[in-house]
């Protein structure tokens, strides 16, 4: 008797780690990148006494920190 490819025993596929947020999962690259981008925003504010600098530091740092997460994990 062989085993059918119904009663075999499945393999795990994992995903990108996960957090769950007000019953959504949340990739965490994504919260990685927010973060990354909201400190990046304090701090280009706070040197350079400029919020539209901070603001575009932080988008540019947390658009591109997002961008990588999304690809690392999509190769996966």
């Amino acid at each position: 008797m062989t085993a059918s490819h119904l009663t075999a025993p499945r393999t795990a596929v994992r995903g990108p780690a996960a957090v769950d947020i007000a019953g959504t999962r949340w990739p965490v690259y994504k919260l990685e990148a927010l973060v990354a981008g909201l400190l990046m925003f304090l701090v280009a504010a706070i040197v350079l006494g400029s919020a539209q600098t901070g603001v575009l530091l932080g988008a540019a740092v947390g658009v591109l920190l997002w961008s990588a997460g999304w690809w690392r994990s999509a190769r996966r």
